[in-house]
C-alpha cells in the first residue's frame, strides 16, 4: 500500500529488536514519510479498514487480514512536559530516530529485510547495552516513564555482566521525582512488566539504588526479590508479577500501582497466607496448589529460610483434602450462627490432625 504509492515503509522499534535477538514478536509498528490523511487516502483505495487511532500524533491503525499494524508518520518532538509531547511531522527517518527513547529501539528495517541504523543502535543492542538516545536527562524529562522503561528493558535484554549505562543511572537519580507525575496506572502496567522478566532482581535493586524505588511507593524492600527468583528457578515455578510484587512490601501498593480487583486480591492472598504461618498442607487445603506454593516461596525469601523437604507432595496432598462433615451432621444440634462456629472448630481440629481424622471421629468429639 505505501511503498507501491512511493512511500517509504521502515518496521520500527519492538518487531525489529525482538526479530534481530530471535525472540517473539508481538506488536508490528510501521513509520512512513506519508502523511496520516494520505495514509487514510491509501487504504481506503486498497480496500483496508483504516483507523484514525491516533491520527494527531501521526497514527493510523491499518487491518489487513484482520491483524492490527500501526502506521506511524515520521515525527520530531516540538515540546515536551514530561508527559505528553507536541510533534511535527518529518520526512527525515533520522528525525523519528531522535524522538524515541533507547538506541536499541531506534532500529528500523525495510521490507526486503535491509536493516536502516541512523543512530547507530545495532552496536547497542548487539552489546546488550540499553542506552539513551543522545541526552539521557532530556530523554526523561520527555517522558518519565523512560525512568521505568530503562529498568523493564535492561531486566530483559541487558547484560548484566557489564552493568548498567552510568550516564542513565546519573540523569535518572536526577530525575526520579518527576515519577510522581505519572499515572498510577502507567506505573503499575510498568512495574508488572518488569517482574515478569525471568530475573527483574538487579534492576529492582538498581531502582532502589538511585531513589527511583521510594518514589513509586513507599517502604518497599527489594531483599526478598533475589532469593524469591532463585527458588522459584529450584521448583520451576511460573513467573508471576504479583507473588514478586508482594515480595517487595511496600504501602498502599494497590492504589499505588491501581491493581486490578484481580490483582490486588491475589497480592492480599499472598499477604494473609505467610502472615498465617500454616504448613505446606494446610495452605494447599486452604489456596490451592498454586497460591500455597506461591505463599512458601514468599515465605522462604522474607524469612531467608529454606523451604520445607516435601513441601510440593505436602501442598499436594492438603489441596486434594476434603472436610468430611456437612452442616447437615450437625443438624439441628446447631443452628446458625453456631453452626458455623461449631464446623470452623471442627476443620480446625481435622487440620490439625493433618487431615487423617474421619468423620466418626469428628462427630464424637
Amino acid at each position: 500500500m505505501l511503498t507501491s504509492a512511493g512511500y517509504q515503509a521502515l518496521f520500527v522499534g519492538g518487531c525489529v529488536r525482538n526479530a534481530l535477538y530471535n525472540t517473539d514478536v508481538n506488536d508490528i509498528d510501521i513509520a512512513t514519510d506519508a502523511r496520516p490523511q494520505k495514509v487514510l487516502a491509501l487504504a481506503k483505495e486498497t480496500g483496508l479498514n483504516a483507523i484514525p487511532t491516533g491520527i494527531d500524533h501521526g497514527t493510523i491503525t491499518v487491518v489487513c487480514d484482520h491483524e492490527p499494524f500501526e502506521i506511524t508518520t515520521f515525527r520530531k518532538d516540538v515540546e515536551t512536559d514530561g508527559r505528553r509531547a507536541v510533534v511535527a511531522f518529518s520526512e527525515d527517518v533520522e528525525d523519528d530516530a531522535r524522538r524515541r527513547d533507547f538506541t536499541m529501539n531506534a532500529i528500523y528495517a525495510r521490507p526486503n529485510g535491509e536493516v536502516v541504523d541512523p543512530l547507530g543502535g545495532l552496536e547497542d543492542l548487539r552489546a546488550r547495552r540499553v542506552r539513551f538516545i543522545d541526552d539521557a536527562d532530556q530523554r526523561i524529562r520527555e517522558d518519565y516513564l523512560r525512568i521505568l522503561r530503562f529498568f523493564r528493558f535492561h531486566a530483559f535484554y541487558g547484560d548484566r555482566d557489564n552493568g548498567m549505562d552510568a550516564d542513565a543511572l546519573a540523569a535518572i537519580a536526577a530525575n526520579s521525582s518527576g515519577i510522581e507525575t505519572l499515572s498510577n496506572e502507567r506505573i503499575g502496567t510498568e512495574m508488572l512488566k518488569l517482574l515478569s522478566a525471568s530475573d527483574p532482581a538487579p534492576s529492582v535493586a538498581a531502582m532502589r539504588a538511585c531513589g527511583a524505588l521510594g518514589w513509586i511507593f513507599s517502604g518497599a524492600d527489594d531483599r526478598a526479590l533475589a532469593p524469591l527468583v532463585h527458588l522459584e528457578a529450584l521448583v520451576e515455578a511460573d513467573v508471576d508479577p504479583i507473588r514478586r510484587l508482594a515480595a517487595l512490601g511496600g504501602q498502599d501498593v494497590e492504589e499505588a500501582l491501581r491493581l486490578s480487583k484481580k490483582a490486588s486480591k491475589r497480592l492480599a492472598e499472598y499477604r494473609n497466607g505467610v502472615a498465617l504461618g500454616a504448613g505446606p498442607a494446610e495452605l494447599g487445603y486452604r489456596y490451592g496448589v498454586e497460591r500455597a506454593l506461591s505463599i512458601i516461596l514468599l515465605r522462604s525469601a522474607l524469612l531467608e529460610t529454606p523451604m520445607p523437604e516435601d513441601c510440593v507432595s505436602d501442598i499436594g496432598r492438603g489441596a486434594g483434602s476434603v472436610f468430611p462433615i456437612q452442616p447437615a451432621d450437625l443438624m439441628p444440634s446447631y443452628e446458625g450462627a453456631a453452626l458455623g462456629r461449631e464446623l470452623k472448630k471442627l476443620e480446625a481440629l481435622w487440620v490439625q490432625s493433618d487431615f487423617t481424622l474421619g468423620r466418626t471421629e469428628l462427630l464424637s468429639v
